[in-house]
């Protein structure tokens, strides 16, 4: 690979990696020659995962418990010395519902997709500032934390966090330690996962090694958005529902008036250019 943190001899630690895109990159990563600590909660799918990779190290963890990801730190660098990737990808797609309804489900959704985040990072990045060797982090986000599709309230929400946190994580990256380590926010679109709930992928749906082709190649561009796209929604429709979403701000429209009837036809019509 092009950039400095991957390739033969450096190391990864993925969270999330016994199924789906973290599992995609976990084996990806071990074909390039990387060492990969798969991280996950459930035990017997990460060891089933982690089977006939080589250089892969397995922790049990769950990343909602700050403590979970200092002892993964510890473990990995002791294991394999300075840690070059963290890929923060755990999540659940659990809904609890409206924003009104279920404290507790909120509460477990955002302990997880967001605050897993969040304790990564702090978790990883100080030992990876005091380090010589390059590193990156990847965040994994989701096009519905941007459009904010309704249907699953709480998820959109923890991911339109981990859009803003890494954001401000690779702010403040440029000034700690320009040019040697990087965030990145992977922003996966309709992805044939667990998270899915199909048996057979479906004909829209992009793979997770799809997904993780993207997510190579932009961090070697240096790309920070590392957007995917899927076989449903093109980029110039995705790029094209952002923007509407930007000008319900600037023109003070409804709140998500994508879906307000009053504007669907000017959004059909904005999004016919």
């Amino acid at each position: 690979m092009s950039h400095p943190a991957l390739g033969p001899g450096r190391t990864a630690v993925i969270t999330g990696a016994a199924s789906g895109i973290g599992l995609a990159a976990s084996r990806r990563l071990a074909a390039l020659g990387m060492n990969v600590v798969m991280a996950d909660r459930e035990e017997e799918k990460l060891r089933q995962a982690a089977s006939g990779l080589a250089s892969v190290r397995t922790e049990i963890v769950d990343v909602s418990l700050p403590a979970d990801l200092h002892r993964l730190q510890a473990s990995a660098e002791a294991a394999f010395g300075e840690i070059n990737l963290l890929m923060n990808n755990a999540a659940t797609g659990a809904n609890p519902g409206k924003p009104w309804e279920n404290e507790s489900g909120w509460h477990n959704l955002l302990s997880i997709n967001l605050a897993g985040v969040i304790n990564g990072v702090q978790a990883f990045v100080p030992p990876m500032l005091a380090q010589a060797g390059a590193a990156v982090v990847v965040n994994t986000g989701s096009k519905q934390g941007i459009t904010l599709p309704p249907g699953n309230s709480a998820y959109n929400v923890a991911k339109a966090g981990v859009k803003a946190f890494t954001e401000l994580l690779a702010h403040e990256l440029r000034s700690a330690a320009p040019g040697r380590v990087s965030a990145h926010l992977l922003v996966p679109g309709f992805t044939y996962t667990g998270m899915t709930g199909a048996e057979t992928k479906p004909a829209g749906a992009w793979t997770a090694d799809q997904v993780i082709d993207v997510m190579l190649d932009g961090i070697g561009a240096g790309y920070f958005y590392l957007w995917c796209v899927d076989h449903e929604t093109t980029r110039a429709l995705d790029m094209r529902r952002v923007a509407w979403g930007a000008g319900d701000l600037i023109e003070n429209r409804p709140a998500l008036s994508r879906w307000h009837p009053d504007y669907a036809d000017a959004f059909q019509r904005f999004v016919k250019g």
